[in-house]
C-alpha cells in the first residue's frame, strides 16, 4: 500500500477516534431520560449540562439542555428571582451523564443582592452555591425599558459582553452592591434573552 494512503488512513483513524462524544438533550418537562449520545463537531471540546427552574405566577418549570460546548465553556450559576439556572461544562466523552442539580435546591451562601419582579427592584434575593456576584442588566422591548437583577457566578460576569439584545450588563462584588432602582415594564423578555443565550453557548 502507498505509504501516503496508510498515513491518511491513520489519520482518520486517529482523529475519528478522538473526537469528543456528549449526550444531548433538550427537555421542558420531566428530565434528560431519553437522552441520546452525539459526536461533537470540530470546535467543541466540552459537553455541557444544564437546569433552570421558573417561577412565574406561581407555575413552576424546569428546562434540562445537554450538549456540546465549545472550550470557552464554564460552569455557571444564575438566580435572578423568577429565574434559577446552573450549568455544568466536563472534558471527557460521555462526562455530561448526569441531569445538572435543580438550582432551586442549592444551599444559600450568606450573600444577597437586589432582584426585580416587573414592578419593583427592590427585593432582596438570597444567593447560593457559588454565585458570588450581583448583576444588573438593561434592555428595550418594544421601546420599553427593563431592568433585570440578580445573583450569579463570575464566570457568568466573565461573558456578559456576548449576550445579545442586552444593552447594559454590569456585575459587582459585595451585598446588595447592585442598588435599587423601580421599573414598571414587563422584564420576561430580558430574563428569557439572558436564559437562552447561557443555556444555547
Amino acid at each position: 500500500m502507498d505509504p501516503q494512503i496508510s498515513v491518511f488512513l491513520l489519520f482518520i483513524l486517529f482523529t475519528a477516534g478522538h473526537s469528543l462524544r456528549c449526550y444531548e438533550c433538550k427537555s421542558m418537562m420531566g428530565s434528560c431520560a431519553g437522552q441520546t449520545v452525539k459526536t461533537c463537531p470540530s470546535g467543541s471540546s466540552q459537553c455541557m449540562s444544564s437546569t433552570a427552574v421558573t417561577q412565574i405566577s406561581g407555575i413552576a418549570s424546569k428546562v434540562y439542555v445537554k450538549d456540546c460546548a465549545p472550550a470557552s465553556c464554564q460552569s455557571m450559576s444564575m438566580n435572578i428571582n423568577i429565574l434559577k439556572m446552573t450549568t455544568s461544562c466536563c472534558n471527557t466523552n460521555q462526562c455530561n451523564v448526569q441531569d445538572d442539580p435543580d438550582p432551586s435546591t442549592n444551599v444559600p451562601n450568606g450573600k444577597t443582592c437586589f432582584s426585580c419582579d416587573g414592578e419593583s427592584c427592590s427585593n432582596i434575593l438570597s444567593c447560593s452555591g457559588n454565585e458570588d456576584r450581583c448583576i444588573e442588566a438593561t434592555g428595550a422591548f418594544g421601546g420599553q425599558p427593563m431592568v433585570v437583577k440578580g445573583c450569579v457566578s463570575k464566570s457568568i460576569c466573565d461573558a456578559t459582553s456576548l449576550v445579545p439584545n442586552v444593552e447594559g450588563i454590569s456585575c459587582c462584588e459585595g451585598n446588595l452592591c447592585n442598588g435599587v432602582q423601580s421599573v414598571t415594564q414587563s422584564f420576561l423578555f430580558l430574563c428569557c434573552s439572558l436564559l437562552f443565550y447561557f443555556l444555547l453557548h
